[in-house]
């Protein structure tokens, strides 16, 4: 038997977001960002397990929280809630380690990402499964990119045809993941932004799948204001 379990870090601050409410626990519709990146991950159908990594004292406000979701169409993953640590790193590591032996594809999604969709998780796994030891989806560079010194001096402008920005969830087999989270904590060193860049770290090959548009990140206040356009769209647009 196959599982797949989906971690959320959830622990962060997200202080470019302003004063608040840690970023995870920030309204969008009415609804924590959480809610809505969890809602979708417990009903993709690939997904058995959803663990969030909240922050160390709230564990219980989190888990509350999770528990007055209304009823799915479907049976929705069951999720456990863990603390999380002071980094992105250690709250996908403390989620790692809630995860049942049994389960042998792991993916890690961001909370900030509120609006990705459930499909997105599913075609993330089945690329796992099909025998990739790490995927990541992400969508073509469609502004010109441009290398800079310290004074902001140009030194190149980046050809962007190869150019992925990379989105969450991102799947890996779960051994994968453990190793390349034990490497990084035996070398603790510049942290990566993204698992994926811990799994390159071991030397072993990532691959990529087509993004979402509305897998978008949100870091800065008009990033709310765009989710909430988008969460406005899609109820106009009723059921797919």
């Amino acid at each position: 038997m196959t599982r797949t379990a989906a971690l959320v870090p959830a622990a962060g601050r997200g202080e470019r977001l302003g004063p608040g409410a840690p970023k995870a626990l920030r309204e969008l519709g009415g609804a924590p960002l959480l809610v809505h990146a969890v809602r979708a991950l417990a009903a993709a159908t690939a997904v058995d397990l959803v663990v969030v990594a909240a922050p160390a004292g709230s564990t219980a406000e989190v888990a509350a929280l999770l528990a007055g979701e209304p009823a799915a169409p479907r049976p929705a993953a069951p999720v456990r809630v863990v603390a999380g640590g002071e980094t992105r790193q250690a709250s996908v590591a403390a989620a790692l380690a809630a995860v049942d032996d049994d389960v042998d594809v792991v993916l890690v999604h961001d909370a900030a990402r509120p609006l990705a969709p459930s499909a997105l998780a599913d075609a993330v796994v089945a690329a796992v499964r099909a025998g990739h030891p790490a995927v990541v989806p992400g969508l073509p560079v469609v502004d010109t990119v441009k290398r800079v010194d310290g004074t902001g001096r140009v030194l190149a402008t980046v050809p962007r045809a190869d150019l992925r920005a990379v989105q969450t969830p991102q799947g890996f087999r779960a051994d994968v993941l453990r190793r390349a989270h034990a490497a990084a904590a035996a070398s603790p060193g510049a942290p990566a932004t993204d698992d994926a860049g811990l799994v390159e770290a071991l030397g072993l090959p990532v691959h990529v799948v087509p993004g979402h548009e509305e897998a978008l990140k949100v870091t800065r206040p008009l990033d709310l204001v765009l989710a909430a356009a988008l969460l406005a769209r899609r109820a106009g647009a009723g059921p797919a």
